[in-house]
């Protein structure tokens, strides 16, 4: 999972890093799975080794890649949200096939057997829409806080004074 709950290991990371406790902060956040952590982790490393210019790319390309890879399981709900409530339409070309049948002695109970037909085609497809979109819509609400929070560890970790040179570690670099 990536960790989209799980806020405290990074925060208190990122607040050992401000304290100036940068072997501490590291030691929290390396090998984590945790999308922040990973960023966290990213950011610390990045920011030891200058330019400050080249850790903020670097930091901003690992989000970028760390929210991809959470979001990418989303793009099939939206179409599937989507579409499924047309499939009534489909009830609808029986109805008015019928009826073209039918000719001048179209009867209404040829008309509503259609209809029903339809009505219950779109029912099935609001029963598969319905959920999809609310599931849509929480996911996108947890990868929102999850941006804005690796958006405010990254500004926490570059905001923070640097240690002195002698104080700084190497760490091997967080892999993507």
């Amino acid at each position: 999972m990536i960790g989209a709950w799980s806020r405290r290991t990074s925060a208190r990371a990122v607040t050992r890093w401000e304290a100036g406790q940068t072997r501490d902060a590291l030691g929290i956040v390396s090998g984590r799975k945790g999308y922040r952590s990973r960023l966290a982790a990213t950011a610390m490393t990045a920011r030891q080794n200058p330019p400050d210019e080249t850790a903020r790319e670097e930091t901003a390309r690992i989000a970028k890649l760390l929210l991809g890879q959470a979001s990418g399981g989303l793009r099939a709900l939206e179409p599937i949200a989507t579409i499924t409530p047309l499939l009534g339409l489909l009830g609808m070309i029986s109805a008015f096939q019928a009826l073209q049948e039918a000719g001048s002695k179209a009867a209404p109970a040829l008309l509503a057997g259609g209809i029903w037909e339809a009505l219950l085609t779109t029912a099935a497809g609001m029963a598969v829409a319905i959920p999809a979109s609310a599931a849509l819509t929480w996911f996108e609400a947890v990868l929102d806080a999850l941006r804005q929070d690796l958006e405010n560890l990254a500004a926490r970790i570059f905001i923070a004074p640097l240690p002195h040179p002698s104080a700084r570690i190497e760490v091997a670099k967080v892999h993507d």
